[in-house]
């Protein structure tokens, strides 16, 4: 399996990292003038020591890790009540009321308030009527239409992660999706895309794993990215009328990637005793949808009657109830229970995260029968987390995010944010590989893509990048004092000694803003 990674930047090394005059040599053939100018002042640091940390170190810690990055208001209002209580704020999200202003924006997203069916029918691909077939020239037409869908999650999953203080809901609907991942890009998977977010991953981001993951066996964008919906009883008839036989895909992924891990114990027949209990779980047939709903059918008919033997236990013949009986069985997994520990404590502590750490997260899984909330509230409170600032190094999407929110820019168009985080590799809803995104350093670190970053904060800072009319220079003594407590005596020396117009770049574009 290829993971995806970004096209255009070669990763380099876990813990590598380049001096200035390295960078410079390397990059000065192609970019010249201000963004040589602050490589040199800063260069490329390593995390920042203990000895650095101010006292106020800790909260922008937490901001990096349960939210997309501080901002003003943000890092004000975790002084003002406390770490621990700010924790406990975020794990009960419908505690925190929302912004009427985000609301207003979400409103106008027509498509998210349509379920896979009326997305379907309004945006799918046309029919015949009669004897009358649409032209190629119509189907184009209808394709353009349904870009609609994409552009609209993409901004509803932007301004939720820069404006909602709801902001460990809309890291962890990340994570999920990253965990679960769909491509956009695949077929039908355009119409749903946001469906497949709105309501298989966000009710469920922090709650229990079994639903979370029930919800996305279900959901029509899963059958249909990983074929489950071809997936039928050898002899039986597709939905296009031709013999269909047992498909494996979305059975393997879902024991290596959702749930045992590659690891996890499983063998090859298990695949095929899986995919054969999952035979008959389907879409909908064009001809005969209802007028909404989810799409997910259960067809008896290309269901696999036989008895199956599945990670060491029989599962007697019952249709649709033999799936929910494997769901069952890999959600309750101590494998299962590993796998996702591991994958938390890779995303909020470190790369390679303490075994110790794994193992009480693991513990904890099980013991509250897979309630994300339990795992999350015993990872917060765990030295390995406190102890982990600046161990993390930010993805294309978090850097782009956090830079945003940092400097506090209003984004009324988030295209030019979506065209940042694609340059920079990481298109939202665009990975092809059911793997997802990786979220460490070796990933993304690379000259290239530093440079990219580099320069992306300089257009930030210097109000040039067009998410709204009338776009300002970033001020750069509020984004300091917003910043200040995890920025090195280096990089604050190299702000201070700095032309008042490059203050702001140097922040964003700092080896410190970089990691989290």
């Amino acid at each position: 399996m290829t993971p995806c990674l970004p096209k255009s930047v070669v990763p380099a090394k876990a813990g590598t990292h380049f001096s200035a005059a390295q960078a410079s040599e390397r990059w000065i053939p192609a970019f010249a003038g201000m963004t040589i100018l602050l490589l040199m002042f800063i260069g490329f640091s390593e995390p920042i020591s203990a000895a650095e940390r101010p006292s106020d170190r800790l909260v922008l810690h937490v901001l990096d890790r349960l939210a997309f990055g501080p901002t003003a208001a943000d890092v004000e209002h975790v002084k003002a009540i406390g770490i621990d209580r700010y924790i406990a704020e975020q794990l009960d999200p419908d505690s925190i009321p929302e912004m009427p202003e985000l609301a207003a924006r979400l409103g106008g997203l027509e498509t998210l308030k349509l379920d896979p069916v009326q997305l379907f029918a309004e945006y799918g691909p046309l029919r015949a009527a009669g004897d009358m077939k649409p032209s190629p020239d119509d189907q184009k037409a209808r394709r353009q239409h349904a870009r609609l869908i994409l552009e609209q999650a993409q901004a509803a999953r932007i301004w939720r992660a820069l404006y909602s203080p709801r902001q460990l809901q809309e890291v962890m609907v990340d994570f999920w999706y990253n965990h679960f991942n769909v491509f956009a890009n695949k077929a039908l998977d355009r119409l749903w895309i946001g469906a497949y977010e709105a309501d298989a991953i966000r009710p469920h981001a922090l709650g229990r794993f079994r639903d979370l993951l029930g919800a996305t066996a279900h959901h029509p964008a899963m059958l249909f990215y990983l074929d489950n919906a071809q997936n039928a009883a050898p002899g039986s008839k597709g939905l296009n009328g031709r013999e269909a036989g047992i498909n494996e895909n979305y059975a393997r992924e879902l024991m290596e990637l959702h749930t045992l891990g590659a690891d996890g114990g499983y063998t090859q027949d298990d695949v095929v005793a899986l995919a054969r209990i999952l035979t008959g779980w389907g879409l909908a047939r064009p001809a005969a949808l209802p007028p909404s709903g989810s799409g997910f059918v259960f067809y008896p008919a290309r269901h696999d009657n036989g008895d199956k033997h599945f990670l060491g236990q029989d599962i007697a013949a019952g249709g649709e109830a033999e799936g929910e009986a494997a769901l069952d069985l890999l959600a309750k997994s101590p494998a299962t229970a590993r796998h996702i520990a591991l994958e938390l404590a890779q995303y909020f502590v470190a790369d390679q995260p303490p075994a110790a750490l794994v193992d009480r997260l693991a513990a904890r899984f099980q013991e509250s029968d897979g309630d994300i909330k339990a795992v999350l509230k015993s990872l917060f409170a765990s030295r390995e987390f406190r102890d982990s600032t600046g161990a993390k190094y930010k993805s294309p999407y978090r850097f782009v995010l956090s830079a945003a929110r940092a400097a506090g820019v209003t984004v009324d168009n988030p295209k030019p944010l979506l065209a940042a985080m694609a340059r920079l590799g990481q298109p939202l809803y665009g990975c092809a590989t059911p793997d997802g995104y990786r979220d460490t350093e070796a990933a993304w670190l690379s000259p290239d893509a530093s440079l990219l970053r580099v320069n992306f904060a300089k257009t930030l800072a210097a109000g040039n990048v067009p998410v709204a009319e009338g776009a300002k220079p970033v001020d750069a003594a509020p984004l300091l004092a917003t910043l200040g407590a995890g920025l090195s005596g280096k990089t604050r020396a190299a702000v201070k000694a700095a032309q008042p117009e490059l203050q702001a770049a140097l922040m964003l574009g700092s080896p410190d803003f970089m990691r989290r």
